[in-house]
């Protein structure tokens, strides 16, 4: 593996800088099912850069172009979003086993139970969640135009009302039944909310685990592969799953902060929080997580993506069906 990649990325660098590359470090960060995120440094015979690339080794893994992808995160970056740059990005597998793209290495922690134990000893819960919610008030601020246009975006209909047919579509297809799933549909169709007055760019899982954090507080958002175009509000509800919270459950944003805080911070930067439509879409993405999770466990069971992680992923849907129970009610 190193080998390959290895000699594929310093092949590609001394391409694009017209010179002689070496990759003297590289290591494998996770072993993620869906991507491959690889840190290495890359020295040009000058300089050594620090850099990361993200793969896309399986096409029927691929939510997003690396093209696209690439195309938003520099768009946030534009718009003041904490993101790490993109240098580079081809689609051409043959380089590192699949398309791919380069962004600078930020550096700091992104495993979520350091994360959380970090946020214990210097006691920065409160700035990670102020710094997220401007990050979100500069992401939804951007002009829905202004990002790639593959982005999926509603066509005549309401967010909500998109997302209900997607879930609805899902639950059917569950390999068992999930009675409390369905029940969640049967809520959500009852209980949309108004449409927002704005779509916006949405990173669709902005959560402990996809940002990179140090002792000074956030550094990136990282994994925009879920991006699209859609209602605020489902952003600051991803942030706010139980499930991402790692045993923090007092700490509703991730489990490092109030809610209250990243509301705030939204707020004065420029957001409009919408309690009603939180919530909403609140008991959509525990509903969605869990729907995933049952689709990676089917995809290892049918073989499509045959994988551990993929197949471990089912055992926490019970988990999931819990959560959404708790959610359905009122406010």
């Amino acid at each position: 593996m190193s080998v390959d990649v290895r000699e594929g990325l310093a092949r590609y660098l001394a391409e694009q800088w017209s010179t002689p590359v070496e990759i003297p470090f590289l290591r494998e960060t996770s072993a993620g099912a869906r991507r491959r995120n690889l840190l290495f440094d890359a020295h040009d015979g000058t300089k050594v850069h620090p850099l990361v690339v993200t793969i896309i080794p399986n096409p029927v893994n691929q939510l997003l172009s690396v093209s696209d992808e690439a195309g938003l995160i520099l768009a946030a970056e534009a718009g003041g979003v904490t993101v790490p740059h993109v240098h580079f990005c081809s689609e051409d597998a043959g380089y590192v086993g699949g398309p791919f793209f380069i962004t600078q290495r930020v550096e700091g922690e992104t495993a979520t139970r350091r994360v959380l134990r970090m946020v214990e000893q210097v006691g920065h819960g409160a700035k990670i969640g102020r710094q997220l919610g401007q990050a979100f008030a500069a992401l939804h601020a951007i002009d829905a135009d202004a990002v790639p246009n593959a982005l999926a975006r509603p066509s005549g209909m309401a967010p909500s009302d998109v997302a209900i047919n997607v879930v609805s579509t899902q639950v059917a297809d569950l390999l068992q039944p999930s009675p409390a799933f369905s029940l969640a549909v049967s809520w959500l169709e009852r209980c949309q909310p108004r449409a927002p007055a704005k779509l916006a760019p949405i990173h669709g899982d902005v959560r402990n685990g996809n940002i990179v954090v140090s002792e000074s507080g956030l550094q990136a958002i990282l994994d925009w592969e879920l991006a699209h175009v859609g209602d605020p509000m489902e952003d600051l509800a991803s942030l706010c799953l139980r499930t991402w919270r790692f045993g923090h459950d007092q700490l509703e944003a991730g489990g490092f902060c109030e809610r209250a805080t990243v509301v705030g911070s939204y707020e004065s930067a420029g957001g409009s929080f919408d309690l009603e439509a939180f919530h909403w879409w609140k008991v959509l993405g525990t509903l969605r997580w869990g729907l995933g999770l049952a689709a990676q466990a089917k995809g290892h069971l049918d073989g499509s993506v045959p994988n551990i992680v993929m197949a471990a992923s089912g055992r926490r849907v019970a988990e999931l069906e819990f959560d959404v129970l708790n959610l359905l009610g009122p406010l």
